[in-house]
């Protein structure tokens, strides 16, 4: 097997892993990490031979744009006291407290690298958290700040760690130059987010084209982390600002097409970088059983050290970060999404697996310093640090769906109910706003108009059957029954005629261009 059959076995992999990992209620980060392993000691597969300057670039950009594409800024200005709390002073607390046990336990390990270890092993994964909590049904607001915790403590964690790799490679530091660089990165990287959000969003515009917009939604995220890297700037902050703005303001309320299409592509792009990520974890086994080689129970103890510490400052930072959280919720007239209890605080605490930011920082550690020399200790923080990733990922991995019964933490499907009515209701008036303004200008039949007026209703019903229970009761209780049975005879309608046409594609002289226009258009009109 060779490299390329190996990056197909692992895409192979990212997809089966996902109904494989239903089945068996395991989640497919997880279960990529362990085929990862499972390649990593066959004796057929070659070692992994990526270039470590390219892991973070390659990874890094298409995996936070997806992320973000879930969210809103609306979302994290909501929530930006939790968030900071955990994606920046607790990157930093994690960061030195690593650091301190590992400069004191590993012999010979500068301060430089011990602080590299700590930032790269500080953030907890957005990806690996999200996709776990996703199918244990966690309430909406955990959910949202583990989102906004993973996608930010990343900042945090990789301009950490380039200061802390900028003095292990050239043995100078200076604590008023790093802080500077830490402020300028951020400015930089905001500057550079904002206008390439606003040029892409102007590109769209100019390209009209549906399939053209989306494929520009995939490079935006990649011109945006190498352009701000390039000016000194943090490539993630770069790409989570342009993505946020793009979110925002790239597609229209009529921008059907673009809007259906660009989340099954990235849903497709999301789901095959992260196995190909989680995949590259457990491959990296291959390289701590060359390093562990006669050392075993030396390099895995300082591995459980730094695990234990990684857990343990998590849950003693949260327990009071929570609790002043939710005194300074009580004092003010905020919506925080914020643990509730004791028992939500825990499953965040359990919900912080590391995963593909810290593999790749730890890959793209250099292997030489400016002398020359080789990077100090290199082996053995790859080694820590892939202990603690595993670790965390396949242990809390693999309990967190039991903790979660255990302490029975569900959301609140209630209330998700009401939102959706309320939403469901709000879309059904604005439909008959819409169809009163129409009534001023143009002369509509009697027949029309009540016509008209029942399908802005339906508007509502199609988002929320139970909408109908509040007005006109049994009337439209009934009706809501009659138009689940029309939407199912249309759908069987519809069905034949696509079979039909499909069929038509085989003949003889039969355009398939033409038949795949038609295609889309029976498929948009099955999805309405």
């Amino acid at each position: 097997m060779d490299q390329l059959a190996l990056l197909f076995a692992l895409l192979l992999g990212a997809l089966v892993s996902v109904p494989v990992g239903d089945r068996l209620g395991v989640p497919a980060p997880v279960l990529m990490t362990l085929f990862g392993g499972v390649l990593a000691v066959a004796d057929f597969v070659p070692n992994v031979n990526i270039p470590p300057e390219l892991i973070l670039p390659g990874l890094l950009p298409p995996l936070l744009y997806a992320a973000v594409r879930r969210t809103s800024w609306r979302q994290f200005t909501t929530n930006k006291r939790p968030i900071l709390t955990l994606a920046v002073a607790l990157v930093f607390v994690t960061t030195v407290c690593v650091a301190f046990v590992a400069h004191a336990i590993v012999p010979g390990l500068s301060v430089a690298a011990a602080v590299a270890l700590g930032a790269l092993i500080a953030p907890p994964d957005p990806v690996a958290a999200t996709s776990v909590a996703g199918q244990l049904g966690l309430p909406r607001r955990l959910v949202s700040v583990l989102e906004g915790e993973g996608l930010f403590n990343d900042v945090t964690a990789i301009v950490l760690y380039h200061v802390a790799i900028a003095a292990a490679v050239s043995g100078l530091f200076s604590p008023w130059k790093a802080g500077l660089a830490l402020v300028l990165s951020a400015v930089v990287a905001v500057a550079v987010g904002l206008l390439l959000g606003w040029g892409a969003n102007r590109v769209m515009d100019l390209l009209g084209d549906p399939t053209l917009q989306i494929g520009l939604t995939l490079l935006v995220p990649y011109a945006s982390y190498v352009l701000a890297e390039k000016l000194q700037g943090s490539g993630v902050l770069a790409v989570l600002t342009t993505a946020l703005y793009l979110s925002e303001y790239a597609t229209g309320a009529d921008d059907v097409m673009t809007r259906l299409a660009g989340h099954t592509f990235w849903d497709i792009i999301d789901t095959l970088v992260t196995g190909v990520a989680f995949g590259l974890i457990g491959l990296e086994l291959h390289n701590a059983i060359r390093t562990a080689s006669g050392r075993w129970g030396e390099l895995l103890g300082w591995a459980a050290a730094v695990a234990g510490v990684v857990i343990v400052v998590r849950l003693l930072w949260l327990l009071p970060a929570t609790w002043l959280t939710k005194r300074l919720h009580a004092r003010r007239d905020v919506e925080e999404e914020i643990p509730t209890s004791w028992r939500e605080t825990v499953v965040m605490w359990w919900s912080g697996m590391r995963g593909v930011a810290s593999v790749a920082l730890a890959l793209a550690i250099p292997l030489e310093t400016d002398a020359g020399k080789p990077f100090p200790d290199r082996d053995e923080i790859v080694f820590i640090a892939f202990g603690v990733i595993v670790a965390t990922l396949v242990i809390q991995g693999l309990t967190l769906p039991w903790l979660v019964r255990r302490l029975g933490v569900q959301a609140d499907s209630e209330r998700e109910k009401e939102y959706e009515k309320e939403l469901a209701v709000r879309a059904a008036k604005a439909a008959k706003r819409r169809l009163r303004e129409i009534e001023q200008v143009e002369d509509l039949p009697e027949e029309l108009s009540e016509q008209m007026l029942r399908q802005a209703f339906d508007i509502g019903i199609r988002i929320s059957p139970d909408m109908g229970e509040e007005e006109r009761r049994e009337a439209q209780h009934q009706r809501a029954k009659r138009l689940k049975r029309i939407r199912r005879i249309q759908g069987e309608m519809l069905s034949a005629a696509r079979h039909e046409v499909l069929a038509a594609r085989s003949e003889p002289g039969m355009d398939p261009e033409i038949v795949d226009r038609i295609l889309r258009h029976l498929d948009v009109r099955s999805l309405r």
